[in-house]
């Protein structure tokens, strides 16, 4: 049986710029998969041509064991984009009414489908609320209402939780979790951290290719640098690191500490460095975040650090 998505070789150019770069990755139904990577690695893109909303340059998207182009697999893809449109002088239930009568449904089958998800999602006390009054984490549920309200097998969401409070947050995952229970396939492009580490499996993409995918875990679990933690954050602090060179990987700030990835050989010249000059250190467990940081270069890199200490001093 084919995977409920496999993207083989795709590659996607608008004009001369190469969004997707030969990029494959497959999931399965019952399975949450997260895209991660920062702006412009290509995970709209992916997203939308899973949707079958752009014909790519090269390579294939399958979704269901056809092509994503094929129009008889549209009605088994539910998509959620970044900016979901809903009318806003409509009341929550016209919305979903108007969006049922958009996926041709029988009336008592849309209808019977609403109940539910604004159940689900909490939204039945606000059913006749207009959409433009709802907060944004309401109008996220009732975008994500809309995109389920055909019953796809497949359900793709564009970074659904920005701009949503942390609360709304949790409730948006429970309900992935939950529809990933029942067995539909979920892709969900995220640049937040914590939320990749509630899929089952990712792909990080950069520039517009998979540069790791697996299990979060399982990725943390096989990163060989050390992270370390060093305080205080100060100028003495960025003199330091700024001289240890390439053997620090990338630095960031995280309050009053820095946090630095470190290279596997070079952590106990690292560490006699930073504690000869009366600063505070301690080995921190990996994060997907930290692996995320020194895969992408994210953050400072010693350079970076070096460059900030020599304007600090102004050089």
């Amino acid at each position: 049986m084919p995977p409920a998505i496999e993207v083989v070789g795709l590659v996607h150019r608008f004009g001369k710029v190469t969004a997707l770069d030969g990029l494959s990755l497959s999931a399965e139904a019952g399975e949450l998969f997260g895209l991660v990577g920062p702006d412009g690695a290509g995970k709209t893109t992916t997203l939308r041509a899973m949707a079958g909303l752009i014909r790519p340059t090269g390579g294939h998207v399958r979704i269901l064991g056809r092509e994503a182009t094929d129009g008889r697999v549209r009605e088994d893809i539910g998509y959620m984009p970044e900016r979901y449109s809903l009318y806003g002088d409509l009341s929550v239930e016209e919305n979903l009414d108007f969006f049922g009568r958009i996926f041709c449904l029988e009336r008592a089958a849309y209808e019977a489908r609403a109940k539910r998800l604004l159940a689900l999602m909490r939204l039945d006390a606000y059913r006749d609320r207009r959409a433009d009054a709802l907060s944004g984490g309401m109008y996220k549920k009732l975008a994500l209402a809309a995109a389920m309200l055909h019953q796809p097998r497949v359900l793709l969401l564009d970074e659904p939780t920005n701009g949503v409070d942390p609360v709304s947050r949790l409730d948006l995952w429970g309900l992935l979790h939950e529809f990933v229970s029942e067995g539909m396939a979920v892709v969900v492009a995220t640049a937040y951290m914590d939320e990749a580490e509630r899929c089952h499996r990712v792909a990080v993409l950069h520039q517009g290719r998979v540069v790791l995918e697996g299990r979060p875990r399982e990725l943390v679990a096989g990163f060989e640098d050390h992270v370390l933690r060093v305080e205080p954050a100060d100028a003495r602090a960025m003199e330091v690191v700024s001289g240890l060179g390439p053997r620090v990987g990338s630095c960031t700030v995280r309050g009053e500490c820095l946090r630095l990835i470190v290279r596997a050989a070079a952590l106990g010249e690292v560490t006699q460095a930073i504690g000869a000059a009366g600063l505070t250190w301690a080995v921190q467990r990996p994060t997907f975040e930290d692996l995320f940081v020194a895969r992408e270069g994210v953050g400072q890199s010693w350079t970076d650090v070096q460059h900030h200490e020599r304007a600090g001093r102004g050089n």
